[in-house]
């Protein structure tokens, strides 16, 4: 306690009337305000060293600017992925299909070209009008608002045309991967075999690659994307090989 003020209390308790349970009384939650006066200084370092912790960024303290908003990524991200993954086994179903009933290079490749392009265009299509239409339905609830940023909302719409180009552009590079690697090798045995080694690599790239930019599992989701793709090129090999069996087709022809 300060001598100041310790002299100042006792000199009042010494003058004061008989009743010295009062003083003491008085003396003690003086000496309490001085205590916690004298404790505060080292309560604000404790609440500065506190707010040191919180995360720079953290938008009201609660440390989300510092962690990776995968929601945000989510959009983009499955049209990415999801275009590439499709393109990839579209592409390379195709392929294997065909050279199931005939086993020339030419065939395999215009086939494989014939994929890429026909599904690059339906994802770009297909892609315009879905986002196209969430436009249209963001747009009339903003002027139902009757927002006074407008302009500033509509600018943070989806671009239909941005996302047509970018799935068409992710189908095309999935798809290019089996098409390149095996669209010209000639003996047949080599060339499925390539299109099917290419193709199980470009899966789990793809599935460990969406895994990693989502914050999952990278093991688990290529594991799961190889699988899907393995299966949907076995039916595809399965049901044109039946086929060319039951019509009697020469799967050995040079056309």
């Amino acid at each position: 306690m300060d001598p100041h003020l310790s002299s100042h209390v006792h000199a009042a308790a010494a003058g004061a009337a008989p009743n010295c349970t009062c003083m003491l009384a008085k003396e003690e939650d003086l000496a309490s305000v001085v205590v916690d006066v004298e404790a505060a200084p080292h309560y604000s370092s404790l609440k500065t060293a506190e707010g040191d912790l919180v995360p720079r960024g953290g938008g009201g303290g609660d440390g989300e600017g510092d962690e990776v908003n995968y929601m945000a990524r989510a959009q983009w991200l499955r049209a990415a992925v999801l275009g590439a993954n499709d393109g990839l086994v579209s592409v390379a179903s195709l392929m294997i299909g065909v050279g199931a009933v005939n086993t020339t290079a030419k065939a395999m490749l215009v086939s494989g070209l014939a994929g890429l392009v026909a599904g690059a265009c339906s994802m770009a299509i297909g892609e315009f009008v879905s986002v196209y239409a969430q436009y249209d339905i963001e747009v009339s609830q903003i002027e139902r608002d009757g927002d006074n940023a407008d302009a500033a909302a509509k600018e943070k719409l989806p671009s239909p045309t941005l996302a047509a180009f970018a799935s068409a552009l992710a189908f095309a590079v999935g798809g290019l991967l089996p098409l390149l690697a095996g669209g010209f090798i000639k003996p047949w045995g080599a060339r499925v075999g390539v299109v099917c080694a290419a193709s199980s690599v470009g899966l789990a790239g793809f599935g460990a690659a969406g895994a990693y930019l989502g914050g999952a599992n990278m093991v688990k989701s290529g594991t799961r994307v190889l699988l899907g793709g393995w299966l949907a090129m076995l039916v595809t090999y399965a049901v044109l090989r039946l086929f060319g069996t039951v019509f009697h087709m020469d799967i050995s022809s040079s056309g």
